[in-house]
């Protein structure tokens, strides 16, 4: 792990890292991805009664009227749960033939976005709409970095990340969708902070998911960098930054938390950092759990947040290299070689062609399970 010689190392890494905001590429939810005021006005007039029912169960209770209907194949419901402060939505998208092939079961692909993302990010990744599988979005707050958190008083709230997305929506899922409920036939992907949550999540439920993808993540807290991006959500310097520097943009990751909020103390004094060294995607006990699972990681090295996830890319590829896993890592550089639209950077005009890349693989391995 790299060393914290002061406090400040990882505050700076913050910092720095926060001050990317102010270019409006910040992490997670550059200038091109679709605002939830978009989404909800492209919603059409599609009616309610033409959806799936959905029963309450396992601990979520889906509010009435709140239902946001995009489409037949394409709507968002709001939900409420102990384990989380609030309201918060699922976004689904179901392949065009669900409704005419009634007996027919689907293979399903949960798609974790960014922070200060929310579920309507799909909509700026198209091949994330597949006639050959179910997608769902579900909200991953806007810092709640795919965890339990330590601290469950402060201004967010309740904050069970992991159990609602784990124990609640995967199951809440399965029990009122024709899916096909076995590992073969489920994978999580995400970015940035998402991308972090599916190799997450991969590891922690290797009972749940068969195949994952992480684009751009922050998929190795060894390095400095990669806590000082979740302590600057946490405190939420990005948008005080950007709001003081720039007419641009500014990310919203919610109200200040406590620095230790999620993971605890990021410094390895005594241990402290216990936390951070227990959930860390690049961890090779970690890694070790995904020794069947299909394992895909892509990034960019052409700005000052890809150029660290690629070097967290290329570790987590070495130690699974290291391991025997078969993983495959698409480092596409400055992006000549993944679209036209790639400028190697972190943000959807990388991401949109990445998960055209990857979702063909993803419904061929899906096909070849049976």
């Amino acid at each position: 792990m790299t060393p914290y010689p002061r406090r400040l190392t990882v505050l700076g890494a913050a910092l720095a890292l926060a001050a990317l905001t102010s270019t409006g590429a910040q992490a997670g939810v550059p200038a091109s991805a679709p605002s939830a005021t978009a989404a909800a006005a492209a919603s059409t007039s599609a009616s309610a009664a033409e959806l799936p029912d959905f029963s309450n169960v396992h601990g979520l209770t889906v509010v009435p009227g709140a239902t946001e209907v995009h489409s037949p194949t394409d709507f968002t419901l709001t939900v409420t749960t102990q384990q989380l402060s609030g309201q918060h939505k699922i976004r689904i998208l179901l392949p065009a033939g669900y409704a005419a092939e009634p007996t027919r079961r689907w293979p399903v692909t949960y798609f974790l976005h960014g922070a200060a993302g929310n579920v309507n990010d799909v909509v700026a990744a198209p091949a994330l709409r597949s006639n050959s599988m179910i997608t769902v979005v579900p909200d991953g707050g806007l810092k709640s970095w795919y965890a339990d958190w330590l601290m469950q008083n402060t201004a967010m709230g309740a904050a069970n990340w992991e159990t609602f997305h784990l124990k609640q929506v995967v199951p809440f899922i399965d029990a009122n969708l024709r899916s096909r409920a076995d590992r073969a036939h489920r994978a999580v992907v995400g970015l940035s902070m998402g991308g972090f949550g599916s190799l997450h999540y991969a590891q922690a439920r290797p009972d749940l998911f068969g195949h994952v993808a992480a684009l751009s993540g922050a998929i190795d807290l060894g390095l400095a960098e990669m806590r000082g991006v979740v302590v600057a959500t946490e405190l939420s310097l990005a948008g005080a930054i950007c709001g003081s520097s720039s007419s641009l943009g500014c990310p919203d990751h919610g109200p200040y938390v406590d620095s230790d909020a999620i993971f605890g103390s990021p410094y390895p004094v005594f241990n402290a950092d216990r936390v951070w060294k227990a959930v860390d995607p690049a961890a090779p006990a970690n890694l070790a759990k995904l020794a069947d699972t299909g394992v895909t990681v892509y990034t960019g090295n052409n700005d000052i947040f890809d150029a660290r996830t690629a070097v967290a890319a290329k570790n987590v590829k070495s130690r699974l290299d290291q391991l025997k896993i078969p993983s495959r890592l698409v480092d596409y550089g400055n992006g000549v070689s993944l679209s036209p639209t790639c400028n190697g950077g972190h943000n959807y005009g990388c991401w949109a062609p990445a998960f055209a890349d990857y979702v063909p693989r993803l419904e061929a391995a899906f096909a070849a399970a049976g």
